[in-house]
């Protein structure tokens, strides 16, 4: 089989496990159908933001059609807020107020159509946001592009141990180096100006996405170490199959979370 064919399978693999991690996250944008006055209309609900300003939610609907937006602070016990929400000629658009690094609030928005019916949207329960500190682009950029190469040089070197291939050594090795870059460098980086610390996961804490890191840096350690005298391409298809799983699980899950009533972050 040709190179190329090996380099195209990758990329796809890649892809799709990236996308569905994104999609699945509990941060990724809520979307969801309303039907107001016999009409459809498409809706984005915000589950991310940088808390270096409030967070503006827009939903693309007529004139004539007001809305407010009832929100609280998560896991906590309090009345529900209201923030008005304004049309500006093309969207209804409201705030939410900017909370420290992982705080969440949860919220629902109300439409008023002018026949006085009300339409609640935020689908079975109220839509959880959480906020994060500013992540400069200088690290997020590389922090992205490294771990999807890492990934990429990972599924590459399991398809070529797969097939008997030498190439499944040099290719295992790099995707070790950029995992321990992407994920064990910037990874941290990413984390402490999101959220104020390097690291969250064992023996500090039960941030799932460090620790689906550690045990991914841990297999693909095991699988080079294994090869450096000699092919066992067994190993580099495990810690290939077990980092495209770990790729796999949603982002942020069992992420860090402001405790509004002790101030303290935590994970899991």
């Amino acid at each position: 089989m040709k190179n190329f064919v090996f380099w195209i399978i990758a990329v796809i693999i890649t892809v799709s496990a990236a996308m569905y991690q994104r999609m699945t996250g509990p941060t990724y944008t809520k979307r969801t159908i309303v039907t107001v006055d016999g009409a459809e209309y498409k809706i984005a609900l915000k589950r991310s933001q940088t808390n270096t300003h409030p967070c503006k939610i827009k939903i693309d609907i007529p004139a004539g059609i007001s809305g407010k937006i009832y929100f609280k602070k998560f896991r906590v016990d309090e009345e529900w807020s209201v923030s008005e929400m304004t049309h500006d000629g093309t969207h209804l658009v409201g705030e939410l107020p900017s909370q420290p690094a992982a705080a969440k609030l949860e919220y629902y928005i109300v439409l008023l159509t002018p026949s006085g019916a009300s339409v609640e949207i935020s689908g079975d329960e109220p839509v959880v946001i959480r906020f994060k500190g500013n992540v400069p682009a200088l690290v997020m950029i590389p922090h992205i592009l490294i771990m999807f190469f890492a990934m990429l040089l990972s599924n590459l070197a399991g398809l070529n141990a797969a097939f008997g291939r030498p190439q499944q050594r040099r290719q295992g090795q790099w995707a070790l180096w950029l995992l321990l870059a992407g994920g064990m460098i910037l990874g941290p980086v990413v984390q402490k100006y999101a959220f104020g610390d390097l690291w969250t996961g064992i023996p500090f804490g039960w941030d799932l996405t460090d620790n689906k890191t550690l045990i991914a840096v841990i297999a693909w350690i095991v699988a080079v170490v294994m090869n450096r005298k000699k092919d066992r391409p067994g190993y580099t298809i495990a810690a290939a199959v077990l980092l495209l799983l770990v790729y796999s699980i949603p982002h942020s899950l069992f992420g860090s979370e402001l405790d509004y009533a002790t101030g303290t972050v935590t994970q899991g």
